[in-house]
């Protein structure tokens, strides 16, 4: 197929969203125009037979259109999101994240999160030592939790020296440490509460539940490297103890930890 500036090559036919166990909706550019009955209908057996579906950014608007998102959760781009409400009210939208992850079905807000979303199927298919590596490849953050602003206030700092890189780089390197939000806001010279107008406004997110996401990503890749104890997994991630460990564990994969050494341990 040939559009000006490349050319696609083995392009399979619609008939392979039969078989497929991830079917991936794209971004489209026309979300008033009506998906083909074909495509809508192979949303339906795709979904009937249990196949994970997945929709960047106004491919949502096609998984709605199927009728496959009524009563689930969806997020989609914040600009699309009024028209959605009213075109889709049967469905439960989240348009202040990055992505939703429902189970089965699986929805990213834009571009980019379209790129969060794939690394949460990886990591969640392949565990977070592959992830990370796909990231690195990629030249892109490792992890950004799902429920995320959309936007950030500031992308770019006005100021130089109020980038959070270093401190986040000096924190990744102490997680076993006794890291607070205050010790975080010393480090940086500034108070608690300019710390966490930063960390919104140029990561989207806290300072405490980045600092969480960070151990919860350490612990898993010391899992996945062959560490079977976990108050050692525990102590060296900054999560305490195993029960802590335990519980944030499940609650960020919803695996326990020998569940998730059963599926992703050497």
């Amino acid at each position: 197929m040939r559009d000006g500036f490349f050319t696609l090559t083995g392009v399979v036919g619609i008939e392979a969203a039969d078989t497929a166990d991830t079917l991936i909706v794209p971004n489209r550019p026309d979300t008033e125009v009506p998906r083909r009955p074909a495509v809508l209908d192979a949303v339906r057996r795709a979904h009937a037979r249990g196949a994970r579906l997945v929709g960047f950014c106004s491919g949502a608007f096609t998984l709605a259109e199927a009728g496959v998102l009524d009563g689930r959760r969806a997020t989609a781009h914040w600009q699309w999101a009024e028209d959605f409400r009213a075109r889709f009210p049967a469905v439960r939208l989240e348009p202040d994240v990055l992505f939703v992850d429902d189970g089965d079905i699986l929805t990213a807000a834009g571009s980019a999160a379209a790129l969060d979303l794939g690394l949460h199927i990886v990591r969640r298919d392949f565990g977070a030592e592959v992830a990370v590596s796909v990231s690195r490849r990629l030249v892109f953050a490792a992890h950004r939790d799902g429920g995320q602003r959309q936007f950030v206030e500031r992308p770019v700092p006005d100021v130089p020296d109020e980038s959070l890189a270093p401190l986040l780089a000096w924190a990744q390197e102490r997680l076993d440490e006794p890291l607070t939000v205050g010790g975080l806001a010393a480090r940086a010279a500034v108070s608690p509460a300019t710390l966490h107008r930063r960390f919104r406004a140029q990561l989207g997110t806290t300072p405490l539940a980045w600092l969480n996401g960070e151990r919860v990503g350490l612990a898993c890749r010391l899992i996945e490297r062959g560490e079977e104890r976990l108050d050692v997994v525990a102590r060296r991630s900054g999560l305490g103890s195993a029960a802590n460990l335990r519980a944030r564990l499940r609650r960020a994969t919803g695996l326990s930890p020998s569940a998730y050494r059963r599926r992703f341990g050497p």
